[in-house]
């Protein structure tokens, strides 16, 4: 007999309906609330944090599950309540993932803790990476890091831009240009510890979707953190980038020369992403559903009706497509295998487009009450629009899929 199985264990399964019970009873009823007011949710991440959801050991205990796939199912139930209070409270885990893949045991011991606090006093955490010159172009960040070697301190100036939790968190981890010659690959990841001087909120931004989820500009004007702030150690770093100027030297710069700081983040977070979208995704499609079925039109539910049974059937297959995309992505990333198709990718970008779409066709099913805030459907088609653009635009992910799968240099 195989072994394989697509079944979850008793263990996910568990985790999965206390996730959608909490979701259901505490993230849905305050998301309207929320999205209006557009501030971040401090009463619903101090209840998830009381739960044991927001915690350092509850995303420890899903990253490290072996089948890749707690991570995911986490994300789909808390999305499927509400995308901008569930951006609240997994936004903190974009910084510990970037301690988790550039940071020492050490380093993740010391800082990880730190972004979540306690459920008395709760934190968040920021990564910063995207600059308003700098989005989809890691290369052309400009925001540098001196180290002064007489104090044994990193200095660091420049702006942020799209930072979640940006200026309020506790942590700020901190992407900068330590040999501009280098490009993407002359840079580092910094934490900067709570309470450093020369880190300050810029603009907080009003977006169009996740209300909820703190979006702001962070400043940097001379912050100084301590040698030991530079994820992976300076000894790493002084290594790496000597490898780079070998290969810059030798004209092979861009063949190879260990992974950019913010690309390692982002290659291990895309999945994830990826299962948020299907959450909203799938939200909508139960909407719309069980609309089909009660609202009645010309003395029979719209259901009866061809187009909208068959747009409720791709909606649903769309669905299912993108999650197993997702599941194959969190499985190889989880048993180290490597993306030789850029499946991570391939998962974020048809996740996304499948959220979109499906929240789409909900607000056309329900007509002129899918238009209106009476239904959440205007809010979940809001919500998606930022998982075509976020953690690499779909544009930038057909490029490296394209670029993996063609070894192509495409532009």
């Amino acid at each position: 007999m195989s072994g394989f199985s697509m079944a979850l264990s008793e263990d996910q399964l568990a985790v999965r309906d206390w996730l959608h019970g909490f979701a259901a009873d505490v993230i849905r009823p305050a998301a309207a609330e929320w999205d209006e007011r557009e501030e971040t949710p401090w009463p619903i991440i101090q209840e998830a944090a009381k739960v044991g959801i927001y915690s350092l050991d509850f995303y420890a205990q899903q990253y490290f599950d072996p089948s890749g796939l707690s991570i995911p199912i986490a994300m789909e139930e808390l999305f499927w309540g509400d995308a901008g209070i569930g951006l609240a409270i997994v936004g903190t885990t974009l910084a510990a993932v970037a301690v988790l893949a550039n940071g020492t045991e050490e380093q993740v011991g010391t800082w990880v803790p730190q972004m979540f606090g306690t459920p008395d006093d709760v934190k968040v955490a920021a990564f910063c990476s995207s600059e308003p010159d700098a989005g989809s172009d890691v290369s052309a960040l400009r925001t540098r890091a001196v180290y002064d070697q007489a104090t044994d301190e990193w200095v660091l100036n420049g702006t942020k831009t799209w930072a979640t939790n940006g200026g309020i968190a506790n942590v700020h981890v901190v992407v900068a240009t330590v040999d501009p010659e280098l490009g993407a690959r002359g840079q580092a990841s910094f934490v900067v510890p709570p309470g450093t001087k020369g880190l300050s909120q810029g603009q907080k931004f009003k977006k169009h979707g996740i209300r909820a989820s703190h979006t702001a500009e962070v400043v940097l004007d001379a912050v100084r953190v301590p040698g030991h702030c530079l994820l992976g150690g300076k000894e790493k770093l002084d290594e790496r980038l000597a490898r780079a100027r070998e290969r810059a030297a030798a004209g092979t710069a861009g063949s190879s020369g260990g992974r950019n700081a913010a690309m390692a983040t982002f290659e291990a977070s895309r999945p994830a992403v990826g299962a948020q979208a299907i959450g909203i995704a799938r939200a909508a499609y139960e909407v719309a559903l069980d609309y089909a079925k009660t609202r009645v039109q010309f003395g029979r539910p719209i259901i009866d009706n061809q187009g909208v049974a068959f747009a409720l059937a791709d909606m649903r297959t769309r669905i299912d497509a993108a999650r197993l995309l997702v599941w194959r992505a969190s499985w190889m990333a989880a048993n180290q295998q490597p993306f030789t198709a850029a499946e991570g990718s391939m998962s974020k970008l048809y996740a996304g487009e499948t959220a979109k779409w499906v929240t789409a066709q909900a607000m056309q099913l329900l007509g002129g009450n899918g238009f209106t805030r009476e239904y959440p459907v205007e809010r979940m088609h809001r919500d998606s629009a930022i998982y075509t653009v976020f953690e690499g635009t779909s544009e930038i992910q057909r490029l490296v899929i394209a670029r993996t799968v063609s070894g192509m240099p495409i532009r």
